[in-house]
């Protein structure tokens, strides 16, 4: 059995294409690098508590269930169910999470479910003095609080042919959500709706194999746990991985320039880059302008990387003739280069945008933050 997270990721088949290229290659790395968070917490918000305000729920947590049997050759069955998540194990692993990332300088976790004792229905959210009383009771300047964790199941049975066999999945989609209280203020701080997945799979030859995946309690269990870290990068900044692709090939300049770019020496290979750029047409220009941006951005330059990485682009327009197969219906492989250009804009945009707020939330803390 194998599970993990699932990421909405961009078709990248112009790699393939690429790779057909004579002369031409492609080689592939990946670069680490932190992206701000959605809040910016004061620099005097320095201990945190993280409560659960998740009404308390039976035991059976099952809240509805739909099945439904497929037309299709492959697709057996498919069934979705909806849980309440496990608001003790989810409050627990945003507790962890956020205090692995050594951000604050105390965090601390309330075990009691706030709601639990309550005999009259009322607001989820906390009242201000619950806040007050609450940051006082535990010694904090704030609370993170766990209001909701729902999760969404699909199992799938699928029969396939050219194995003779079936595969069976089971998709989890987890949708907390966290409030954000000051004891000074009278309304939550921010809220924050996170969503992600996490996913089992398994392979066999019989039809069974949908029942031998993940238990009921299992699945509740650690998606429940999965769901109280997805908060995270909403709250605190983090480190992400991007895939990046050096152009190496096909004159002599690029070669020496992706010597100089193995021995981290950017400045040079961005030297030999700028020449390819200025004799250069159509792919190789392409080429030449991608090295450069991805030069600089190397060298954390990002405002000229995203100034290449248009230029890019802009050659990327032309050579995939862009405009005139705008007129029908366009694939991917039909406009490799443009759109592998168009990814890597959005990517270094989003890098250059978010510059200010990490840099503001980054400096009230002191010495080494996270791990990459």
């Amino acid at each position: 059995m194998m599970k993990k997270t699932k990421k909405l990721l961009f078709c990248m088949l112009w790699i393939g294409l690429f790779s057909l290229q004579a002369c031409q290659t492609i080689e592939q790395f990946s670069v680490d690098y932190m992206m701000p968070a959605d809040v910016s917490f004061p620099a005097d918000l320095k201990r945190v508590a993280i409560v659960n305000n998740m009404p308390s729920v039976p035991d059976n947590k099952l809240i509805s269930s739909e099945e439904i049997k497929s037309k299709e050759e492959t697709v057996m069955a498919s069934r979705t169910d909806y849980y309440n998540g496990d608001a003790r194990i989810a409050a627990e692993s945003l507790a962890e999470a956020v205090a692995g990332h050594n951000y604050f300088d105390l965090v601390v976790i309330c075990d009691s479910a706030l709601r639990s004792k309550d005999v009259h229905p009322r607001e989820a959210t906390l009242a201000q003095e619950e806040v007050r009383q609450l940051t006082h009771d535990l010694g904090v300047d704030f609370l993170i609080s766990l209001e909701n964790v729902q999760l969404k199941s699909v199992r799938k049975l699928e029969y396939i042919p050219a194995w003779r066999g079936f595969y069976g999945t089971v998709d989890v989609k987890v949708y907390p959500t966290v409030r954000i209280y000051l004891p000074n203020r009278s309304v939550p701080m921010a809220t924050i709706n996170g969503t992600d997945s996490i996913f089992w799979e398994k392979s066999g030859l019989n039809e069974d194999i949908l029942g031998q995946l993940v238990s009921e309690k299992e699945l509740i269990e650690e998606a429940s746990a999965f769901a109280g870290s997805v908060p995270v990068k909403h709250l605190l900044p983090y480190w992400t991985t991007s895939r990046r692709y050096l152009f190496a090939g096909g004159t002599v300049n690029m070669r020496d320039a992706a010597v100089y770019a193995k021995e981290k020496n950017w400045e040079e290979a961005i030297h030999l880059w700028k020449k390819e750029f200025d004799e250069r047409k159509g792919k190789r220009k392409l080429y030449a302008a991608y090295n450069i941006a991805l030069g600089y951005e190397m060298r954390d330059l990002l405002d000229e990387a995203y100034h290449w990485a248009v230029e890019a682009q802009k050659v990327a327009y032309d050579v995939d003739e862009v405009s005139r197969k705008q007129a029908g219906h366009v694939s991917p492989t039909d406009v490799p280069n443009y759109l592998m250009t168009s990814i890597y804009v959005s990517e270094l945009k989003e890098r250059k945008d978010g510059m200010g707020r990490l840099k503001v939330q980054m400096n009230r803390v002191d010495g080494d933050f996270s791990e990459k």
